[in-house]
């Protein structure tokens, strides 16, 4: 029978997670334990108190999540933490969180498996973040026009379109959920265009100065892809049954 150790301990190697840094107070991997035992994987991309529901209502017993519990310690024990915690105590759901790990994961990560979906092909990385590169940069073989068909078609949603560069990019960065860090190093990179999940109004305007592609799909749906694929892996390598989440955030 699948234990809680034992899952936990594939998702720490399968996402690298000693050799990752995370910012400060960001803690991957397991954060609440239950029982011991496994009988359903679920995974979402918040740990929230309505996704927690919802997976307890699916008998999820061991639940991965992108933004876990824990940020900025300390974190006081009461009113919706204090729900949320009880909830899984009570239910015996086991939480595990991997943020940095499931971005820039080079096989399962969320930039490597937006860049599959978009037929684009791994290059290089950049954007260093204490050692270790986040960003992804993919090569491109169609023309402008065609990426924000591609881009809309997979985030009809949350799409958002900032086209002030070249119109056959030979080289796209890609840096899901939040791209603020990322937009003041693109031409650096060897690149004027970045796929990513959320940016600030000022970015319209340094778009405009410098020359660049800016496309915007959504924090939430850029993220979903390497939760659903760790965990698909963790139920295969443990024969148990899965079920993604779902919380169609538009943000």
């Amino acid at each position: 029978m699948a234990t809680t150790s034992d899952i936990a301990e594939f998702c720490d190697q399968r996402t690298k997670r000693i050799d990752i840094p995370d910012f400060t107070g960001s803690h991957n991997g397991l954060q609440i334990a239950n029982n011991g035992s496994i009988t359903k994987i679920g995974a979402t991309v918040d740990a929230g108190l309505f996704p927690f529901q919802k997976a307890v209502e699916a008998h999820v017993d061991f639940l991965i999540v992108h933004h876990g519990l824990y940020w900025i310690p300390p974190i006081p024990i009461v009113g919706k933490s204090y729900e949320k915690i009880r909830l899984c105590m009570e239910s015996n759901l086991a939480v595990y969180g991997s943020h940095l790990p499931l971005d820039c994961h080079p096989e399962i990560g969320n930039n490597r498996l937006l860049a599959d979906k978009l037929g684009l092909s791994p290059e290089a990385t950049f954007l260093p973040y204490e050692g270790v590169d986040i960003g992804l940069i993919a090569t491109c073989s169609y023309n402008l026009g065609e990426l924000r068909d591609r881009l809309s078609d997979l985030f009809p949603q949350g799409f958002h379109s900032m086209e002030f560069g070249s119109e056959n990019p030979k080289n796209i960065a890609i840096l899901t959920g939040s791209g603020q860090s990322a937009v003041d190093q693109l031409l650096a990179a060897g690149t004027d265009t970045l796929i990513t999940g959320e940016l600030k109004q000022h970015h319209f305007n340094l778009a405009q100065e410098l020359g660049l592609n800016l496309y915007t799909c959504g924090h939430y749906a850029t993220e979903t892809f390497a939760v659903d694929a760790l965990a698909q892996e963790v139920a295969k390598a443990f024969d148990l049954p899965y079920e993604f989440i779902d919380l169609d955030c538009p943000l």
